[in-house]
């Protein structure tokens, strides 16, 4: 349904105070000061219809800044038990494997039950 890309600091905060402007705020702070940023944190909200029948993963996969002929590129995955109503996951890219990364320029996260694919929501230059 919707997926927060949000740079952490080398605290691991996304945002000083919890306002929607604070946290855009300092979002932009950390896009200007790239040496305080540790990682990055991509919040999924997401939800299912129905009993499910397997088990359900969350997969985000990432496309970052070219290194020479290809981009890097890597999958973050994480099981997720279905409730009846909406979830929020977090899934991060930190420390040296966020360094060895690089940039990211595009995601998508997708939703499967077992082989089946549920859903996927992805960024605009995927």
């Amino acid at each position: 349904m919707k997926v927060l890309p949000h740079l952490l600091d080398n605290d691991g905060r996304h945002t000083l105070a919890p306002s929607l402007y604070d946290r855009d705020a300092y979002q932009a702070h950390l896009r200007q000061h790239t040496n305080l940023i540790s990682g990055i944190r991509f919040d999924v909200h997401w939800k299912l219809k129905g009993p499910q029948t397997a088990p359900v993963l969350l997969r985000l996969e990432l496309r970052g800044a070219a290194r020479g002929n290809l981009p890097t590129r890597t999958i973050l995955e994480t099981a997720v038990k279905p409730s009846f109503f909406r979830r929020w996951t977090s899934l991060p890219l930190l420390g040296e494997d966020y360094t060895q990364f690089g940039e990211v320029t595009a995601w998508r996260a997708t939703l499967w039950e077992g082989d089946v694919l549920l859903g996927e929501h992805k960024s605009f230059l995927w």
